[in-house]
């Protein structure tokens, strides 16, 4: 009997169930659980996404720029003045070609003696039926200065490089820009402002040619410029790493003075002048902005918009 008795405290003793104190444990469970967290600990929200993403960053050693884009193609520049000019404004060359026996003004001597004074830039004499050939028939004057492929950097260059700063990056993306003067103007901006580079799609819009390197002032060389072959993808992946793509349009909801996000991490997208953004850049963009006219202007040239933007957002950086 005494070991019948053993077994059932055993069975007793080994059951499931409610335990003492449990009443006061399921009250707890009703009470409240305090105040709302900031947006920052929020799973879901803009601001959660953008403080892990930093955090992620800050803790991974960021190699250095690595170049890894795509090339361009070389590019040919004709005539006596034009080869003048690139060659003052510091446009990149290999390769100056001087017809034989050519009539030596003022300007074929100036030429020479910039190409003689980089050093680097080989100097070669071809007959006329040659340069005729290389220019397809262009009116080169006797000069024609080889413009070798630029290199574009990797989108993510952009952000490694302001990282590598300790810098929030500030970028500039365009869409549908077609000019060569106009893509030159904004880098020149881009660098005047502090930011960190440009980006460009690789079709129907323009590259950096020698014409954009001219209208870079020089600049061109120390601010990146990246091509992709489909900028929504790019700017899908900027905002993946925590950084806002801000659009800029006509009928934007908030104006450049008003966007506080214009402080911190940033793509600044801008439009063509005529189009503005396309459809599918705008909707991914996460805000879109305008700049107020009280002269009644319908809309601005996209290298003036951009330097008005890019300053809006230097000031808060302060």
């Amino acid at each position: 009997m005494a070991g019948n008795s053993q077994r059932r405290n055993r069975r007793t003793s080994n059951k499931k169930g409610a335990t003492v104190g449990s009443g006061g444990q399921r009250r707890r469970g009703l009470e409240g659980k305090g105040p709302t967290p900031p947006a920052e600990a929020r799973k879901k929200h803009k601001k959660n996404r953008i403080a892990t993403a930093k955090a992620k960053q800050a803790a991974v050693r960021r190699p250095a720029p690595r170049r890894g884009g795509a090339k361009g193609t070389s590019e040919m520049v004709v005539g006596r003045n034009p080869v003048f000019e690139a060659l003052r404004d510091g446009v990149p060359a290999t390769t100056l070609y001087v017809q034989q026996y050519i009539d030596n003004d003022e300007r074929v001597r100036e030429a020479l003696q910039l190409a003689g004074e980089r050093g680097n830039i080989n100097l070669m004499e071809a007959p006329r039926p040659e340069l005729d050939r290389m220019t397809n028939g262009l009116n080169h004057q006797g000069l024609v200065l080889q413009v070798p492929p630029y290199e574009y950097a990797h989108p993510d260059d952009l952000t490694a490089a302001a990282y590598d700063k300790h810098e929030d990056p500030l970028i500039v993306a365009l869409d549908g820009v077609t000019d060569p003067r106009n893509l030159g103007a904004i880098v020149r901006s881009v660098s005047a402002f502090g930011g960190h580079g440009v980006v460009v799609p690789e079709r129907r819009a323009a590259g950096m040619t020698a014409g954009a390197w001219k209208s870079s002032a020089g600049t061109a060389a120390r601010t990146p410029v990246s091509r992709v072959t489909n900028l929504t993808r790019a700017l899908e992946g900027y905002q993946k790493a925590g950084i806002t793509v801000v659009g800029l349009a006509a009928d934007g909801e908030h104006t450049v003075q008003d966007l506080e996000q214009l402080g911190g991490p940033v793509v600044i997208v801008i439009g063509s002048e005529g189009k503005g953004l396309g459809r599918l850049v705008g909707e991914t963009c996460d805000y879109l902005v305008r700049i107020p006219m009280p002269g009644g202007a319908e809309s601005l040239n996209a290298g003036v918009a951009a330097g008005i933007v890019l300053w809006e957002a230097a000031q808060r950086r302060r």
